[in-house]
């Protein structure tokens, strides 16, 4: 017999179910109630990450190399060398043992590009770093004015002073590239094969963080095994046939410097977009041309007929820089880019 027929009433019905028969849906994303709620990590410890690598982080504390993952409350958000983090777990540092990054605190400095000028995303390259070493060969790979000028674009525009290192002046007279950087007033370093001037940089870096930049093949990673004994950097050769560097850094390190302070060794890299850059802060690293804005044309690009910069340093004798940062500004944009850049200030 069935147990449904029409004629049953609703006192019989009421009789045969309750609540325990209603089908509730499990959550698929577990049975914790979702919260806002974070974990504070009063007990957290502080550490310096020294390098990246699939996911794991090697973070100094106390004296010792910690071995770290990232904490599930961090999201994707970006954790880079140089950066200052927390941890809690393990913090021992025994062979297997994993600490956790919870928190990373606010950076001072952050040096970015993006892949290249039509390029949205950012890509933070390290944190906290106060120099930037750029490193350029004199030949074998030819110098590049304009992929210094682009380094020097991002050096300012996150608040980091340039250096200049040029290596293998044993094969080549740099001069007429160095005069290129004349007006600028950066720390120029001449290096050749076996004359590096080893002490010279190490007065020079000691007590900073120095983030190392340049093209593949110049000799990058030589000159950070020369300052750091027993780094052992990968180094490699120029492809004789293209003139190019083959890449042998892979990760961003961090190293200690015998005379204090650290050296950040970057990969080698071949472009430099600056995507992400407000060219209107790249005045700021030009102070004797900062005040010579004032009556410049709304939304000037200081590259123009109208621009009031022209006046202000013919009185002021500082022609030869406005035109250096003039050219720094023609480096960095491209022409689809600029006008852009014009139209939202």
């Amino acid at each position: 017999m069935s147990w449904w027929n029409d004629n049953a009433s609703e006192d019989d019905l009421s009789d045969r179910f309750d609540e325990s028969d209603v089908r509730i849906r499990p959550n698929r994303k577990g049975t914790r109630p979702r919260t806002k709620d974070r974990p504070a990590h009063e007990d957290a410890v502080t550490g310096t990450v020294l390098s990246v690598d699939r996911g794991r982080f090697a973070v100094l504390h106390d004296g010792t190399v910690l071995t770290c993952s990232r904490a599930r409350e961090l999201g994707k958000s970006a954790i880079v060398t140089g950066d200052r983090v927390d941890l809690v777990g393990d913090t021992s540092g025994e062979p297997g043992s994993l600490a956790r990054i919870v928190r990373v605190q606010p950076r001072t400095t952050i040096l970015r590009r993006s892949a290249d000028d039509t390029d949205a995303i950012e890509r933070v390259i390290v944190a906290n770093a106060d120099q930037m070493l750029i490193v350029v060969a004199a030949a074998n790979p030819e110098p590049r004015v304009r992929l210094v000028d682009r380094y020097l674009v991002a050096a300012y525009d996150a608040g980091i002073s340039p250096l200049l290192v040029i290596t293998k002046c044993d094969v080549k007279n740099p001069d007429e590239f160095l005069a290129n950087f004349a007006e600028l007033n950066i720390p120029v370093f001449r290096s050749g094969t076996d004359d590096i001037p080893f002490d010279q940089l190490q007065r020079e870096l000691a007590g900073h963080v120095t983030v190392a930049v340049g093209h593949s093949g110049v000799g990058k990673s030589t000159l950070v095994n020369a300052l750091v004994p027993g780094a052992d950097r990968s180094t490699g050769h120029v492809n004789v046939n293209t003139g190019k560097g083959r890449h042998t850094s892979t990760s961003a390190m961090a190293l200690p410097l015998p005379s204090g302070g650290w050296i950040i060794d970057t990969p080698g890299i071949r472009s430099f977009g600056l995507a992400h850059v407000d060219f209107e802060r790249l005045i700021h690293a030009f102070p004797e041309l900062a005040d010579g804005v004032v009556d410049c044309p709304r939304a000037c690009s200081h590259d123009e007929a109208e621009c009031a910069l022209d006046a202000w340093a013919d009185v002021h004798g500082v022609t030869e820089r406005l035109e250096s940062l003039r050219r720094l500004l023609r480096s960095a944009k491209e022409t689809d880019k600029w006008p852009d850049q014009r139209a939202s200030s």
